[in-house]
């Protein structure tokens, strides 16, 4: 991922910059999660749900149409990208984690693909540059709270005349696990949440569950319209549109 900001008291700025280097320094092991390896294994039953449940989160994603311009944000490592560049007419690949795009260009090996290592709240597209779909996966979750009504008020710019946005993340209520949402921070902000590589390092990011008419029903004070479906008890995708 994921963001930074500008603007925020500085305990928040420094957990922004902490998230930022967890990105960074988890890619080479980022996918070990959505595979559920070593220690991120739940178990036959545990693997065997969310096996399932990524399986109907990428089907979702491959009924989408990517046949215009495509944006993807916090692209990370590929795993949504590989689903998407080679249907799309142009592709953008956005992620502030150098590390992760690097695995990511190596994964989708489509030269077609613009990769942009920036902030999501620093970069712009060109000033006559729309994307008919904005696309992003295991983002939303790390929106600063006080952040959110102007993340969304960028898409809204971002998109050309009916454009669609499709996100998905995890949904509220997944039993506690090593990724999600991660140890609470003692006299931390509620959304502030500590997580741990392989190798012991320790970061504190920004994670924020959601129950999906809850953020159904904030997008709607913001006007935007979403069809907010789930896979099961594991995560959720909408399609949303202004």
């Amino acid at each position: 991922m994921k963001v930074g900001g500008r603007g925020v008291e500085p305990e928040v700025e420094q957990i922004l910059h902490e998230q930022h280097r967890y990105y960074e320094d988890r890619a080479p092991e980022y996918d070990d999660v959505w595979y559920r390896r070593g220690i991120y294994d739940l178990g036959p039953d545990g693997n065997a749900r969310w096996f399932e449940e990524t399986a109907q989160l990428e089907a979702a994603v491959d009924e989408l149409d990517v046949s215009g311009a495509v944006l993807e944000l916090a692209a990370g490592t590929g795993l949504f990208t590989r689903h998407l560049a080679p249907r799309a007419r142009t592709m953008t690949a956005v992620d502030v984690a150098a590390s992760a795009l690097a695995i990511n260009r190596e994964r989708v090996g489509n030269s077609q693909v613009e990769y942009v290592h920036a902030d999501l709240y620093e970069w712009e597209p060109l000033p006559d540059q729309r994307f008919d779909l904005i696309f992003f996966a295991f983002l939303i979750s790390h929106i600063l709270p006080e952040r959110f009504e102007e993340f969304w008020d960028r898409l809204g710019d971002w998109l050309a005349p009916g454009g669609t946005v499709f996100f998905c993340d995890d949904v509220a209520g997944t039993e506690a696990r090593r990724s999600d949402p991660g140890e609470s921070v003692d006299d931390g902000p509620s959304f502030a949440h500590r997580r741990r590589l392989h190798d012991g390092r320790e970061y504190t990011i920004v994670k924020i569950l959601y129950e999906p008419a809850d953020l159904g029903s904030r997008l709607a004070s913001l006007g935007w319209h979403a069809d907010i479906r789930t896979t099961g008890e594991e995560f959720f995708y909408a399609v949303a549109r202004r």
